[in-house]
């Protein structure tokens, strides 16, 4: 099963309406922002990460509830472009429950953020600091969300994605261990070897 990652941040999303359509606007990701994940990692998101994702069918929800469908790139009412801040969102919010419903939180206020569930598809990794960072070069991105949590969500999901990145960090640890240590029995039998020549030297 493929583990979706999912980012939330106080991003902003505005309503705006005309005569015949209510629009949502905002920003799912801010391009070279830096987030802390879970105290497993450090993240930021490249520019030009959703370049060919964007092209691709993604689904705008309600609380990352696919069952809450609120617009679709495939039929134009989520629209997705990239820009010099991020990853940028403008929803047609549809005349259903969900849609309106949202849509009144937004205009009072009880909705302020925007989320994305996405898989990294292309990484890189700084081990140099503290903690371990990540940037994410290229990425599949499958939902935006407006939200009203401005954190890393506690469900099972997003728990598995934390866990795998916890196991692959002790991973990289125990492999730059296990290569220290033979770099270090080598170099230690290398120096046997020059003190074994300069004893048997005349």
């Amino acid at each position: 099963m493929t583990e979706i990652e999912r980012r939330y941040g106080r991003l902003g999303v505005e309503a705006r309406a005309t005569d015949d359509k209510r629009t949502l606007v905002g920003y799912a990701a801010v391009f070279n922002s830096d987030t802390t994940i879970g105290d497993y990692f450090i993240e930021r998101i490249a520019p030009g990460a959703f370049s060919t994702a964007i092209g691709g069918d993604v689904l705008a929800l309600v609380a990352h509830d696919y069952a809450r469908v609120i617009g679709r790139t495939k039929s134009k009412t989520l629209r997705l472009s990239e820009d010099d801040r991020g990853l940028k969102v403008e929803i047609d919010v549809p005349n259903t429950t969900d849609g309106n419903d949202l849509w009144e939180l937004v205009e009072r206020g009880d909705v302020t953020g925007m989320s994305f569930g996405f898989r990294a598809t292309k990484q890189e990794w700084d081990d140099t600091g503290e903690i371990p960072k990540r940037t994410v070069l290229e990425a599949e991105l499958y939902e935006v969300t407006a939200t009203a949590v401005p954190a890393y969500p506690d469900t099972t999901l997003a728990a598995r994605s934390l866990e795998a990145a916890r196991k692959e960090l002790e991973k990289r640890a125990a492999n730059d261990a296990a290569a220290k240590k033979r770099i270090a029995e080598k170099r230690a039998r290398f120096e046997q070897r020059i003190r074994g020549i300069r004893q048997d030297a005349p």
